[in-house]
């Protein structure tokens, strides 16, 4: 004999047919089985494999299962038994939330009974019972637009006290495993109930150790902003401007105001993230504050509110509770929220314009603020910047001398843009924190775009420093005209970043990912800021790329006999330049990527931030002041300036001496041939041949397309 499978059918008129499955399990000689236990209940032998059921004691509802093992060894009791008196009080509030009985009167009857129902819930079932019990209740008030009294009022939190205070392993963990959205059906629950309190009893103040609650009734006029704290640890203080309550009031209508603070719930709510705050666990305060305001019978959701919650570890999140996300099972959101520095304290403050259950996340792993970093932050910034504006000044000096060749032209042209750039950027970027943080200044919109750009185009300028080497190397007598190359130069080194940075904008400001909490600069979590580390990573693989063809090329003996000695050298200090800027820059961005790591020490923030704001510095004596030509122009330029019968030395212009000399008169000849070249400070009688010779002019504009041609 096998087990079998019978199936019942029951009829009853005016019902639909009800199909019932019976299993019968048939023991036979040297089956494993578990024995028969009477200890609590009476399970009957049962053959192993198979899950044994008995029926719940008395004043209980339900099914009791246990499963027998294979070893045949009996498995842990799963009870469904719910209290009989409290199935009865769910079935009742079920009903008016359909629109049968009386709300008003049944209502609070049902409320009276819910703290000792609370007190009595022994089961997992009797837990989802109950708060099934109290969405009911609050769907039936919204509905009906029913007022509760004070008494009402406090059942309703006496019953949220003890649910919350239920012990967490034995009822809520199991609760949770079969409806995890249980937390969130709580919470949703007592916010509607709480502001359904009768403006005659007004003022209410209610406090027990899981719940708090203080509602407060306006006339037309108020005088002050609304303000409230909460002795709770950490401490809370809500205040709510009085601008923002002013439109409420309407034809001489009262507003009641209730703050409600729920603690030990948001460890019970579901680790739902919303948009902008990734899939990391957070830490949370232990306390959900909820803030609800009414006119009349209608409620307000819209309205600024301040939050301080006290001292937290770490970067705080301001949230709340969105019972709308995830398929309408809830989930933390930080849209409309914003986090504040608070003057003088240390304490998480929170901005929202809105109204709802709010609370702040903590990443357990993000490394703490740190006031020398800050520091640190603005003398390498201000360091940079003066660095750069040491640049400009070299330039503005020496641009005549080192743009002898094409090549030297391009090189330098690039580096002016990559100063002007990254000057344009340091400067944003300094006076970023002055400006108000969040989605709805445009000042810190525009900052950031202006940073994100600016430091992107000066990483697109190095890049095309590095192609215009690659080129000079790959196809060495090969002319580059620079009707050509400028434009190219110039599409590469702005509008590809620009491109980039109005894509992030466009991409992430409407997903709320696009400025980081609190800072005027891309968001790290939400994908923005890796739309900038992303093509500076790839822009210095490229530079290494070149960097290591460029070895190999010079490390050949034919390339002395490519191009000619001054174009060589020229490319020599490309290639000098960018063997030391590009893996220093590609260490600083290396190091930025991994500060992103949410477990990382605080000890790659002070290297990077080292790096990241030296980078003026870095420019300014590797890219610069390194370049012979640009040491020999200054060394000339000094000594002209000391001696004032001095003049560019004739090693550097005799050939433009010579070449402009003819017809000229013989004297200079001779000069020229029998003047030794030692002294660059030695150049005599010959001032009028040797102070002004044609070449480039000094650019005044930016764009380096404005940048006079040579001639070829």
């Amino acid at each position: 004999m096998t087990d079998s499978v019978y199936t019942c059918d029951l009829q009853s008129p005016g019902l639909a047919p009800l199909r019932v499955p019976i299993s019968i399990t048939i023991i036979q000689d040297g089956d494993i089985t578990c024995p028969e236990d009477t200890s609590v209940l009476t399970w009957n032998v049962t053959k192993a494999g198979h899950v044994a059921q008995a029926p719940c004691p008395e004043s209980k509802r339900g099914i009791v299962r246990r499963f027998c093992a294979a070893d045949g060894v009996w498995g842990p009791v799963h009870s469904s038994c719910t209290d009989a008196r409290l199935l009865a009080l769910f079935t009742r509030a079920k009903l008016l939330q359909a629109g049968q009985g009386s709300p008003a009167e049944e209502v609070p009857q049902i409320l009276s009974q819910l703290p000792g129902q609370a007190a009595e819930a022994s089961s997992p079932s009797d837990l989802l019972t109950l708060l099934s019990t109290m969405k009911y209740l609050a769907k039936a008030v919204a509905k009906a637009r029913i007022q509760l009294d004070c008494s009402a009022l406090k059942n309703l939190l006496i019953a949220t006290d003890k649910v919350l205070d239920m012990d967490t392993r034995s009822l809520w963990t199991l609760a949770q495993a079969r409806k995890p959205w249980a937390g969130s059906t709580l919470l949703l629950a007592v916010e509607t109930l709480a502001c359904s309190l009768c403006p005659q009893d007004h003022p209410f103040t209610f406090s027990l150790p899981n719940v708090l609650l203080q509602s407060q009734l306006f006339g037309p006029t108020f005088p002050a902003d609304y303000s409230i704290s909460f002795p709770t640890r950490p401490p809370l203080q809500a205040q709510i401007p009085r601008h923002s309550l002013a439109p409420l009031v309407r034809n001489g209508t009262e507003i009641s105001i209730t703050s409600l603070v729920l603690q030990k719930l948001d460890h019970l709510l579901p680790s739902n993230y919303g948009q902008g705050l990734g899939d990391s666990l957070y830490a949370t305060p232990g306390l959900v504050l909820v803030i609800s305001i009414m006119a009349g019978d209608q409620a307000f959701s819209q309205g600024e509110v301040i939050m301080d919650f006290g001292n937290t570890d770490g970067s705080p999140h301001c949230v709340f509770w969105d019972h709308s996300l995830f398929q309408g099972r809830g989930g933390w959101s930080k849209e409309g929220c914003q986090a504040q520095a608070a003057s003088g304290s240390p304490t998480a403050r929170c901005l929202c314009q809105h109204l709802t259950a709010f609370s702040v996340l903590m990443s357990p792993h993000t490394v703490p603020e740190e006031p020398a970093l800050a520091l640190l932050t603005q003398v390498g910034l201000g360091a940079s910047i003066l660095a750069l504006l040491v640049c400009l000044g070299v330039y503005r000096l020496v641009w005549r001398v080192v743009v002898r060749n094409k090549v030297s032209y391009f090189r330098h042209a690039a580096l002016l843009n990559m100063v002007l750039c990254l000057l344009a950027a340091d400067t944003c970027f300094l006076g970023a924190p002055f400006l108000p943080p969040g989605p709805r200044s445009p000042l810190c919109l525009a900052a950031t775009f202006l940073c994100h750009f600016l430091y992107l185009a000066t990483f697109f300028w190095m890049l095309a420093q590095a192609l215009v080497l690659a080129h000079q190397l790959l196809f060495v007598f090969h002319q580059l005209p620079k009707h050509r190359v400028l434009p190219l130069m110039v599409l590469l080194g702005y509008l590809c970043p620009l491109g980039l940075a109005g894509v992030t904008l466009g991409l992430y400001l409407p997903q709320g990912q696009y400025l980081r909490e609190g800072e005027c600069w891309l968001d790290g979590k939400g994908g923005a800021l890796y739309t900038f580390v992303g093509p500076v990573l790839a822009i210095v693989g490229v530079n290494g790329l070149v960097l290591a063809m460029a070895m190999l090329k010079l490390l050949r003996p034919s390339l002395s006999e490519g191009p000619p000695a001054e174009k060589r050298q020229a490319l020599l200090g490309v290639i000098k330049a960018l063997l030391i800027l590009t893996p220093i820059f590609g260490l600083t961005w290396g190091l930025g990527l991994a500060t992103l790591l949410e477990e990382v020490s605080v000890v790659p923030h002070y290297i990077f931030t080292i790096l990241n704001t030296l980078q003026g510095v870095f420019i300014l004596l590797f890219g610069c002041l390194m370049d012979k030509k640009v040491q020999e122009a200054l060394r000339k330029r000094f000594c002209r300036a000391q001696a004032p019968s001095s003049t560019i030395s004739l090693s550097t212009n005799e050939g433009y001496i010579l070449e402009h000399s003819k017809g000229g008169s013989d004297t200079a000849r001779q000069m020229l041939q029998s003047e030794p070249h030692t002294d660059p400070c030695s150049c005599k009688g010959v001032e009028a041949m040797c102070l002004n010779p044609p070449d480039e002019p000094w650019p005044n504009a930016l764009n380096s397309s404005c940048l006079p041609e040579l001639s070829p």
